[in-house]
């Protein structure tokens, strides 16, 4: 099964220029967000990034960043554990759902 969040939310950030093509990004990451082609690393489906961090943790080249933890992800994941709506309180209708 596909896992995909909300789309255009996720804090990931990605540096090309800093990226040495190890691989360890497409190897840690549990959604496969990330395809190597040709020793360079590049986002292959952004929306499916949980921001659980692994890539940003095991980057040697720092090219990789995220904001683990935060955001709609964790709300979504908390919703599905909880029972509950998600909630991550950046809403702009006041409604204090996710986005």
């Amino acid at each position: 099964m596909k896992h995909s969040y909300l789309k255009n939310v996720t804090t990931l950030s990605f540096d090309e220029e800093k990226c040495t093509g190890c691989g360890m990004c497409a190897e840690v990451c549990p959604h496969n967000v990330f395809e190597i082609i040709e020793n360079q690393a590049y986002i292959f489906d952004r929306d499916s990034c949980m921001e659980c961090g692994a890539c940003a943790r095991n980057c040697p080249a720092a090219a990789l960043d995220v904001n683990a933890g935060t955001g709609c992800a964790v709300a979504i994941i908390n919703g599905w554990l909880t029972g509950k709506e998600p909630h991550c309180g950046c809403s702009d209708d006041g409604d204090g759902g996710c986005c």
